[in-house]
């Protein structure tokens, strides 16, 4: 099982349609809340270099900015 995270916020529609998108999917993963967690957020920053959410993490090493259902699904091995 692969390791996920998200650093998201409380009020940004991306954010839960990607954790919608997990939880359709059986994906287990970490919610970080960046809009209150001020060391989070700057660990998001450092990783990725954006400041705009989602930023998920897989693995500690693929970096998906936004919500791109594709990419996520490649990366998760989800099939249809």
């Amino acid at each position: 099982m692969k390791k996920v995270e998200i650093y998201s916020t409380d009020n940004c529609q991306f954010c839960h349609a990607a954790k919608e998108f997990f939880k359709d999917n059986n994906v287990s993963f970490t919610d970080y809340n960046v809009g209150s967690d001020t060391a989070k957020r700057a660990e998001m920053i450092n990783k990725s270099g954006q400041m705009g959410v989602p930023v998920i993490v897989i693995d500690d090493k693929d970096i998906v900015v936004g919500f791109d259902k594709k990419s996520l699904t490649n990366l998760l091995g989800i099939t249809a």
